[in-house]
């Protein structure tokens, strides 16, 4: 049994939702454990609490690990705080370990494992593109309980749909914070949007920006134009629904968030050009034909504005 562990934003929920639906293409008997969001303590190391969103949407379906199949995996249910000799039996013999820690960008050996607790977040491109088309045919956002909301959404889809859409993710909020400053920080810089908004304008001069945003007032300041449309409604339980509408842009600016990548990925266009930085965090070396590799349908840019 495959048992993948649940944790995080909607984006990275998502890509282990990915990582599931790939191993079950494979025949493997795989399961979901989501009891990081059973126990607020687990979730201590982020600084914003996070639900399990994957259940508010249409067409997900997976089933989840029962305490007893994990203990029976792992021996015991999984703990943030590993001992050291587990941490130490588990890095000099991965292979006798029931626990796979992502470590790398892409691990393609886990595709022929079996017996192992999965912990990782899975953000490479190349893990599941194969299975993508499926997984926008399956992943559907419900409508919003308010009515407002459904007739904001509704009427800038058509807006997106008359124009040469592009969508421009500029995350602040948490990435400003703490720790994540020094890991999420400097990548998506003044440099990096302006290489990527002259690059798709080269290509589509009538291109018309909507942008997404947790600082909405930001980006108003730092944005002012009449090509520049902002998403500014969708709040608290419903602001999935701006990456729904990210997917209905015809092309797509990513940050270096997940929940971006996603919009992108569940855009169906077959012309669409995504955009990416050229890294997700500043502990990650850029090898470009590595990137390029791994990311294939991406156009990546670099925190200099050099697009690779």
């Amino acid at each position: 049994m495959i048992i993948i562990r649940t944790m995080g934003g909607l984006g990275n929920q998502l890509q282990q939702y990915a990582i599931y639906k790939k191993m079950e293409s494979l025949g493997k008997d795989v399961r979901m454990d989501i009891s990081w969001f059973q126990n607020v303590d687990k979730q201590s190391s982020v600084l914003q609490q996070r639900e399990l969103e994957l259940d508010y949407f249409e067409g997900i379906s997976y089933r989840v690990a029962k305490p007893e199949e994990i203990k029976g995996l792992l021996g015991r249910l999984w703990d943030e705080k590993e001992s050291f000799v587990s941490k130490v039996q588990r890095k000099l013999f991965p292979a006798s370990t029931p626990c796979f820690l992502e470590s790398d960008m892409y691990h393609e050996e886990i595709f022929a494992l079996t017996d192992k607790y999965l912990v990782g977040y899975w953000a490479c491109e190349k893990y599941y593109a194969d299975i993508l088309k499926k997984l926008r045919s399956e992943i559907h956002f419900p409508k919003s309980s308010h009515a407002e909301i459904c007739e904001k959404n509704e009427e800038a889809i058509r807006r997106m749909t008359e124009t040469e859409s592009v969508s421009v993710h500029i995350r602040r909020g948490d990435y400003l914070e703490g720790a994540n400053r020094a890991l999420y920080g400097g990548i998506c810089t003044n440099d990096y949007y302006e290489a990527a908004i002259a690059y798709l304008k080269e290509k589509f001069p009538n291109a018309k920006f909507f942008f997404f945003s947790d600082d909405i007032d930001y980006v108003r300041e730092h944005y002012p134009s009449e090509e520049y449309e902002m998403i500014d409604w969708n709040y608290g339980r419903d602001s999935f629904y701006d990456m729904m509408l990210m997917s209905h842009c015809k092309h797509n600016i990513c940050a270096n968030s997940t929940f971006s990548f996603w919009g992108a990925r569940l855009n169906p266009h077959s012309s669409k050009i995504m955009i990416r930085p050229s890294l997700h965090r500043n502990n990650q070396v850029c090898i470009p034909e590595q990137m390029k590799e791994l990311w294939q349908e991406w156009t990546l840019i670099t925190p200099q504005g050099k697009v690779l």
